[in-house]
């Protein structure tokens, strides 16, 4: 599922009579694949001399990495597969929220609201202040326990001194376990050496591997997977110069990966990463230390418009995290891509962590997915995809050419609906009032956002959507149509039910543009009429829903590209 909130298509909303033909322990695999090709005979996805066999291939999707996803999971999918490395606990257990873009007295009240409020640690963010004077860490974190509250910094402009700050404010205090400096993997050798000597000593972790910069710049899974070890290895390679052992170097290191609405994306890729980290210290003759992971839900897969479905998308990206056994969990507000979340927004984030555990119990079971073939074999796929991408990058591949490949396949793929977006390119609300949030937007680059262009700025007459025949023969592609063109901001004047070319004009008050919408037979009969008559009326631009036809200058389709 590409947004998990996707409109069923034909195949999906008669998937009970699969799930009837699938319980019982008598069936065989040619069972299942006779059920499902009859299904897609109705569909029209499968022909009527097709094998039934084909439903495998029918079925499948591939993902941006050019990784076939099967459509059900079979033993043969894992013989002579190695099993990876399972989390060592319940994911999920760690609420994580993030601070930032705020001024310190602002931070701290949320901070504290925050952890009354059922957080467990903090992620402070920020850079210099204006006047040039480090973050004030001790004002943003005044009433904070920190021997139970691990503290998380990513301060980008100021690595060591808001470490340093930290490491000040703890005094004696006990640093609570997931306490981390937070340099990041990216840093010059010399400040990632001083970071690590600092978190030695206060026996806290001091880097973190944030892969969620590959992913929030467009890149894909593996891309991401295999940027985390490239860059872990640099760590490695300079913490290990410096006289550290591999397995000290790999305990002062977190990596941060993002969590999506793919939710078996995003758990084999929080699996495929731990295995990933496991045969780097192998082969590195170390005794490997399990790798610690904060999962982000993905900013990017969030909308501006109809932005609560954002909470959809953020509890399902979380409920995958924790199923893939990522430790902490920061769930991005519903309301980022508007301004500044305001409490509500705080509020219903940390709380999707707070009814995971309690009402779904996640942080009770280890690697719930293990053992399910479908999930081990797109384990061991994104793994073995990451280990040689990071054989690349480690010779010289440019991730930026990657990633920038991965960005036009996806954006392809969102602007023909393939990728749909809920409330963006499907279901659109062309009324809707957007949300008022104070501060600065997110400004990361969204997969919506030439969708999000177009309803910016929205055009000011509607289209004429000519609907041809009685409403029971127009009302499958009258409303194709109605959603598509919403999807750009564009509203429709509907005709209604007509029976020839003069119900059509009647209703006709001289748009520019106009649709026409109707069953074939409709169109064979008098579609070229009545495209003819509305030219005469004034039409400048005529569409048709379906198919192309010689008498219309464009065609709106499944596949069509909605952008365009």
């Amino acid at each position: 599922m590409a947004d998990g909130l996707e409109e069923p298509d034909e195949f999906e909303v008669q998937q009970g009579d699969l799930a009837l033909l699938l319980t019982g322990a008598d069936h065989e695999q040619a069972d299942w694949e006779k059920a499902a090709a009859a299904v897609l005979r109705k569909a029209g996805r499968l022909g009527v001399d097709d094998d039934d066999s084909l439903v495998w291939q029918t079925l499948a999707r591939t993902t941006l990495d050019g990784l076939e996803v099967t459509p059900l999971g079979t033993a043969s999918l894992v013989d002579g597969l190695g099993g990876p490395v399972r989390p060592t606990a319940p994911g999920g257990r760690d609420v994580r929220v993030l601070l930032g873009g705020a001024g310190a007295a602002t931070l701290n009240a949320e901070a504290l609201a925050d952890l009354k409020g059922g957080a467990t640690s903090l992620w402070v963010c920020g850079d210099r202040r204006p006047d040039g004077a480090a973050l004030d860490l001790a004002q943003i974190l005044e009433g904070v326990l920190l021997d139970l509250a691990p503290v998380v910094l990513d301060v980008p402009d100021a690595h060591l001194a808001a470490a340093e700050a930290l490491i000040e404010l703890l005094g004696d205090t006990t640093a609570s376990p997931g306490t981390n400096l937070g340099m990041p993997s990216t840093a010059p050798a010399d400040v990632l050496i001083a970071a690590a000597a600092l978190a030695r000593d206060r026996g806290v972790l001091g880097i973190v591997v944030d892969a969620t910069t590959t992913h929030d710049q467009g890149g894909s899974d593996v891309q991401e997977l295999a940027w985390s070890m490239w860059s872990a290895a640099r760590v490695l390679r300079v913490l290990t110069g410096s006289g550290l052992g591999v397995a000290e170097a790999a305990g002062l290191m977190e990596f941060r990966y993002a969590a999506t609405a793919e939710q078996f994306l995003t758990i084999a890729k929080l699996r495929s990463a731990r295995t990933l980290w496991r045969r780097m210290q192998v082969l590195s003759d170390a005794e490997p230390v399990p790798q610690r992971q904060h999962a982000v839900t993905s900013r990017p897969m969030l909308s501006k418009y109809d932005p609560h479905v954002n909470q959809v998308r953020a509890t399902v990206a979380a409920f995958a995290a924790s199923v893939g056994g990522a430790e902490a969990v920061t769930v991005a507000p519903f309301d980022s891509p508007l301004g500044r979340p305001d409490a509500l927004g705080r509020r219903l984030a940390r709380n999707v962590g707070a009814i995971l555990g309690a009402e779904s119990h996640l942080g009770q079971v280890a690697d719930p997915t293990g053992g399910a073939y479908a999930v081990e074999m797109l384990t061991q796929q994104l793994a073995s995809a990451a280990w040689d991408l990071f054989g690349g990058l480690e010779s010289g591949q440019s991730i930026e050419d990657l990633i920038a490949q991965t960005v036009r396949d996806r954006d392809r793929e969102v602007a023909t609906r393939r990728r749909p977006i809920t409330g963006l390119s499907e279901f659109s609300h062309l009324e809707e009032s957007l949300l008022q949030r104070s501060g600065a937007a997110d400004d990361i680059r969204r997969y919506g956002a030439a969708f999000e262009a177009l309803r910016d700025d929205p055009p000011t007459q509607k289209v004429f959507l000519a609907t041809l025949g009685p409403v029971a023969a127009h009302t499958a592609r009258a409303g194709f149509a109605t959603n598509l063109l919403a999807a750009g901001g564009l509203g429709v004047d509907t005709a209604g039910p007509t029976d020839g070319c003069d119900a059509l004009l009647a209703a006709y008050a001289g748009q520019p543009v106009v649709c026409l919408a109707g069953a074939d037979a409709a169109y064979a009969e008098w579609g070229a009429d009545a495209a003819a008559a509305l030219r005469r009326a004034g039409a400048q631009r005529i569409l048709v829903a379906g198919p192309a036809a010689d008498w219309a200058d464009d065609s709106c389709a499944v596949g069509t590209d909605a952008i365009a």
